[in-house]
């Protein structure tokens, strides 16, 4: 993975990373709300000899001699500070009802680095408890020190411990650390949160971007079709203008419209010495949208003043009369079985480019009748004069679809973003590959255009470049492929 696909990732799924990282942070402080508050007192103490200051040469000779007396005995005492007889005169000194051993797991006695001086640490419940704590372990601390360094206990030794500072009142629990728990439970749940998106990302087979697909699948993807909320069953269909006005009723089509206009482009100069002219649309299974852009395209063909027959190959589940509000009736079936020609049942749309053929009566043997010789022979004759578009069945399902293909030029698959899964496409695939049939490229049909599933493809859908419908246009345009506006993201 480089690192677009790590933005997409988080693009893709951040919402969750971030309730995932909150939700680490709203675990820390729960945590730190049911832990008991500790509070720790400081106190210190310094070991000194007990020496006599002689006077001249004698005074430095004692300084030396001290200062070896308190050096050798430090280590030591800050072992005996960890001592249970220690805590049992800070126990009967302040009357704990608590064993020397667990008062001695609340205090902690340490050495500062090349000095004498001792550090007492006293951990209690309350804060008036770890002050008192700390001060009693200093003075027990201190007659322990006595009772090794001399035999009357009333008199100083040659080496004694004095208080230095008293113990503070402290005025903050020293634990839980809610900042720094905080913190951990910020930095576990993001680590979490990432794992979760990567975990989900490697996990997720369904399709997502065209990337994806391409490395996948190793064929190209020659169309992205957005989203369309606005269609329904009986409500699909592009105009002929494409929405390309601005004054138009369906300029909210411009994003779909463009799409099919770039699907188009691709089909055509796919093989600019021998482009296809007869083009199967199927799809891997129902559900996909074949029918919706098998019209479309056949509709964008025909704007750009090309001569386009659509017929309805799906004879199980036939479309194409209901995407068109045709009537129902006579169709390919029927020119098939030879009890109607062609022309007799092929109905002009539009502009009068576009012939549309419904399926007509539904044989009981559709795969036959679709890869019979006369099917072959009608596409063949068809194509001389018009590009050819196919609705087929699935291809998973049934085989008629990579019956049709062999006879065909090649085969548009079309599959649906967040729903088809590599499996599927790859099988729908090689179905077509064990029927001899070209696949001319893969076709992604309802790319969000916003939301967690746009972040996979890095843009969102838009228009912005129309035709006023009160502008001439140049001689020889046709309907549907005015000259527009080239703006700064096309002249690119």
């Amino acid at each position: 993975m480089d690192l677009r696909e790590y933005l997409r990732v988080f693009r893709a799924h951040w919402l969750g990373m971030v309730l995932i990282t909150l939700l680490g942070v709203a675990v820390a402080f729960g945590w730190t709300l049911l832990q008991p508050k500790v509070y720790t007192a400081d106190a210190s103490a310094i070991v000194q000899a007990n020496t006599a200051a002689d006077a001249g040469d004698n005074s430095l000779s004692s300084a030396m001699l001290g200062n070896s007396l308190t050096s050798g005995r430090v280590k030591t005492y800050v072992a005996l500070g960890q001592s249970r007889a220690v805590a049992d005169g800070v126990i009967k000194d302040l009357s704990l009802d608590v064993s020397p051993d667990q008062l001695v797991k609340q205090v902690t006695v340490t050495n500062t680095v090349d000095t004498t001086t001792l550090m007492v640490s006293a951990n209690a419940a309350t804060p008036e408890k770890a002050r008192d704590i700390a001060e009693a372990w200093v003075r027990s601390m201190g007659a322990e020190v006595n009772r090794l360094e001399t035999t009357d206990p009333a008199q100083k030794g040659a080496v004694f411990l004095s208080p230095i500072d008293s113990a503070r009142l402290p005025d903050s629990p020293s634990s839980p650390n809610t900042r720094l728990a905080l913190a951990l439970g910020a930095l576990i749940g993001l680590a979490v949160a990432v794992g979760y998106g990567l975990l989900r990302y490697t996990l997720d087979r369904r399709i997502r971007s065209v990337e994806q697909v391409e490395r996948e699948t190793g064929r190209p993807v020659v169309g992205t079709i957005p989203e369309e909320k606005t269609f329904t069953a009986d409500n699909r269909l592009l105009p002929f203008d494409g929405g390309t006005s601005s004054t138009s009723d369906n300029a909210h089509l411009f994003g779909i419209g463009e799409a099919m206009r770039e699907l188009r482009t691709n089909l055509q100069y796919m093989d600019v010495d021998n482009p296809p002219r007869i083009i199967v649309v199927t799809s891997p299974l129902p559900g996909d949208g074949k029918s919706t852009i098998a019209s479309n395209l056949a509709v964008t063909l025909a704007s750009s003043g090309q001569p386009v027959v659509l017929i309805d190959g799906d004879l199980r589940r036939p479309m194409i009369d209901t995407v068109f509000g045709l009537p129902k009736g006579a169709g390919i079936s029927d020119v098939l079985a030879g009890r109607a020609t062609i022309a007799e049942v092929a109905q002009r749309f539009g502009n009068g480019q576009l012939l549309v053929v419904a399926a007509g009566k539904v044989p009981p043997n559709p795969s036959e009748v679709l890869g019979s010789a006369r099917m072959r022979e009608l596409l063949k004759s068809i194509a001389r004069e018009a590009i050819v578009i196919v609705d087929a069945p699935p291809l998973i399902p049934v085989t008629d679809a990579a019956v049709l293909a062999h006879s065909a030029d090649g085969a548009v698959i079309v599959g649906t973003v967040g729903k088809t899964t590599f499996e599927v496409l790859g099988k729908a695939i090689g179905n077509l590959d064990r029927a001899g049939a070209r696949a001319l490229g893969l076709v992604l049909n309802r790319v969000p255009r916003r939301g967690s599933g746009a972040a996979y493809y890095g843009y969102q859908y838009h228009g912005e470049y129309y035709r006023n419908d009160d502008q001439e246009l140049p001689s020889g345009t046709v309907n549907g492929d005015k000259p527009r506006r080239r703006g700064a993201s096309e002249a690119a």
